[in-house]
């Protein structure tokens, strides 16, 4: 299903002038939402437990040689899938991550150290992994955290995200976004009724939300999102001012950040289980769809 035909034919409906309407669809996106599955519900992964991996691949490591702790995985077959977010149509991901560590190591290196994502190909023979040697559920891999956890089985829904200055009337905007998103919102004056078409066509689900595939970078205690950071490390985007209309108006920083934004996605997003962690692997577009799982960003957040 094209879910942003959908909303945009809706609001043609409505008699919302389409230069509006595309704007608004521009900062549309859809995630799938992934929640503990219920009985008679379609799984289309796992969150905890032993990963399936390939016969004979070794359990994802650190630089040190440190097993990495499984998060989760899904199969991409029997994904729902969403417009802006080319994962794999088969095969299956796995996300690997070590939370503190990957919180105190320094961004802007080609591999993080202290996350991984795995992509098993289709029709690859796999087996169910082993505990590394000495990390089982009685063993913490930080503080009375276990390395491994008790499996759950996922089911999958499609839920629109808007980036949260859209979405609240009283945002507290930062200063350096604040020139650019106001400009944008002044442009919408359909803004409510946009939003609330959205909530109409979509209804928020009531379930617990365990793992997230695309949609927006959650903005996490009171660090800088991902996209700023990786604009302070000099991470840049390959999209030119053209696909940015009247980026002669903004600072340059703002102009990047917005690119970035539109270059790279949420591949996952996901609490911890540390109540102060928060997990965020990011990739660009053309990687993901190349499969170059080997080049996402890892940005665990901390929430206090």
């Amino acid at each position: 299903m094209d879910h942003h035909n959908q909303f945009r034919r809706a609001a043609i409906d409505r008699g919302i002038p389409d230069d509006e309407i595309d704007e608004f669809t521009d900062h549309l996106r859809f995630a799938i939402h992934l929640g503990s599955a219920g009985d008679g519900e379609q799984v289309v992964g796992q969150r905890g437990g032993l990963p399936r991996l390939p016969v004979g691949a070794e359990w994802p490591s650190d630089g040190s040689g440190s097993p990495l702790p499984f998060v989760a995985s899904v199969d991409c077959a029997v994904l729902p899938r969403v417009g802006g977010l080319p994962l794999p149509e088969d095969g299956s991901l796995l996300f690997f991550l070590h939370h503190e560590n990957d919180l105190l190591a320094p961004l802007g290196t080609d591999v993080p150290e202290f996350a991984r994502v795995v992509y098993v190909p289709a029709g690859a023979e796999t087996a169910v992994a082993s505990p590394p040697p000495g990390h089982d559920s009685t063993t913490p891999f930080h503080e009375d955290i276990p390395f491994l956890t008790p499996e759950r089985p996922l089911s999958a829904s499609v839920q629109p995200e808007l980036p949260e200055w859209i979405e609240d009337d009283e945002y507290d905007f930062e200063e350096s976004d604040q020139v650019i998103e106001e400009q944008l919102l002044g442009e919408l004056e359909h803004v409510d009724d946009l939003c609330e078409l959205v909530d109409e066509l979509w209804p928020e689900s009531d379930r617990g939300l365990v793992v997230n595939l695309g949609g927006y970078c959650s903005e996490i205690g009171g660090q800088n999102d991902p996209w700023t950071q990786m604009a302070h490390i000099g991470i840049t985007s390959r999209l030119d001012d053209s696909d940015f209309p009247g980026s002669e108006r903004f600072q340059p920083g703002e102009v990047e950040k917005y690119r970035l934004t539109r270059e790279w996605v949420t591949l996952a997003q996901f609490p911890t289980d540390s109540e102060v962690h928060y997990g965020c692997f990011l990739i660009s577009r053309d990687d993901l769809a190349d499969k170059r799982f080997d080049r996402t960003l890892s940005f665990t957040m901390f929430t206090e």
